[in-house]
């Protein structure tokens, strides 16, 4: 009998080893990197309706008991380019990711095309614990979560022994699975490691691309701090998990600001090359009767349901021309090039109208992926798309 309860209890601190012991211990490090400034998902295809901050912060927030003790890391990479609406983004994407309580952000190769100036009172504001392998910002951090001690940096060099260690690095896996003596390393450099990848002693993860996923790594670390064990897994961020109100707040009053950015006083030029689908109908109406009946008719209305319909990254695929000359500007000041029209096909029609036999912009596969783009359109199959639109 005797006997039978030594085994039992040794199976249990197998199976059970922080119950029995205490010395084993799990902590969740939860990780994001190259989100390339995706507040949210486009929306056009189901199939790539996955990530955005509003869905992220929520899956955390529900789960945050479960998932405790954990670390919430992103590894940089996270905002686009430095234009007007890249800083707005820029201030939203602060924003919740103070909402959120990241406790360390890498500022890396995108971070890197704003000016610190621009960041400076942002970072104040919203206290964002930043770590970049650049001046002024300092370079690691240390933090404490349960009884783990864990030291968080964007340098190779600045490992702490006795420490946690993660680096946040936008190197490529080839070049980084060389560097040695670090428990984890996460990338944000836009490469997909579906599952970790182990290489002298430390483990490699990669953030999911635009932030479509949530990386889960589960360590198992004993009372020296080694990891004996890991698991990983992936949370995709779809339409089934309920949004953070605060975050949505934080989106809302970025829609507000960017419709700023077009002023209601712009007039087009008087020389604008583009006219619009009713001039088109003049001459070709049957075209223009074939048209209402697809997609592209009503293709600026459907940003108009989700409050996008001043989003220049989302109108350039809903409307005729806009940033090119004469183009769609916005639907007060340009209401006649609203929707996937005939000039956003065809080209501008103005020279056309001149001389009718010059002819108009042939539609190959080429100007269609402008917009059907694989995150945008993953479906997108010229031939039977082209059925869809052809002038009948």
């Amino acid at each position: 009998m005797r006997s039978f309860a030594l085994y039992v209890l040794m199976t249990l601190t197998m199976l059970f080893p922080t119950v029995i012991h205490g010395q084993v211990r799990t902590l969740n490090i939860v990780y994001t990197g190259g989100v390339a400034g995706e507040l949210e998902p486009c929306g056009c295809s189901p199939k790539s309706d996955f990530g955005g901050v509003a869905r992220r912060a929520g899956y955390l927030t529900e789960h945050r008991k479960t998932l405790s003790p954990y670390i919430l890391i992103d590894a940089g990479n996270f905002l686009d380019k430095d234009t007007p609406q890249g800083r707005l983004k820029a201030e939203a994407m602060l924003k919740a990711f103070s909402i959120m309580k990241y406790d360390a952000m890498a500022f890396l190769k995108m971070e890197k095309e704003f000016p610190y100036s621009f960041f400076s009172g942002l970072l104040k504001k919203y206290k964002i614990p930043v770590i970049s392998d650049m001046p002024p910002y300092r370079q690691s951090i240390s933090t404490k979560r349960d009884a783990f001690d864990v030291n968080v940096s964007a340098n190779p060099m600045n490992y702490q022994k006795g420490k946690l260690n993660i680096l946040l690095t936008d190197q490529p896996i080839s070049e980084i699975k060389h560097v040695k003596g670090w428990n984890i390393i996460i990338l944000s450099a836009g490469e997909i490691l579906e599952e970790p990848l182990k290489t002298n002693g430390t483990i490699i993860v990669s953030g999911y691309p635009k932030g479509e996923r949530l990386g889960i790594l589960t360590l198992q670390i004993d009372s020296g701090g080694e990891v004996l064990e890991f698991k990983h897994r992936w949370q995709a961020l779809g339409k089934d998990i309920k949004e953070d109100i605060n975050i949505r707040k934080v989106l809302k009053k970025y829609d507000a600001k960017i419709a700023k950015l077009l002023k209601d006083d712009y007039k087009p030029p008087a020389d604008t090359p583009y006219l619009g689908v009713s001039k088109c109908g003049e001459c070709h109406q049957p075209f223009v009767e074939s048209w209402k009946k697809t997609r592209h008719a009503g293709a600026f209305s459907s940003l108009e349901r989700v409050g996008k319909s001043a989003d220049p990254e989302c109108i350039k695929c809903h409307t005729a021309g806009f940033g090119e000359k004469g183009g769609f500007y916005s639907a007060k000041t340009t209401p006649m090039l609203t929707n996937v029209q005939c000039e956003a096909c065809h080209g501008p029609g103005r020279e056309h109208l001149l001389d009718l036999s010059k002819p108009m912009q042939p539609v190959t596969e080429h100007v269609c992926l402008k917009c059907h783009t694989k995150s945008a359109s993953p479906d997108f199959n010229y031939p039977v798309y082209l059925e869809k639109v052809k002038h009948k």
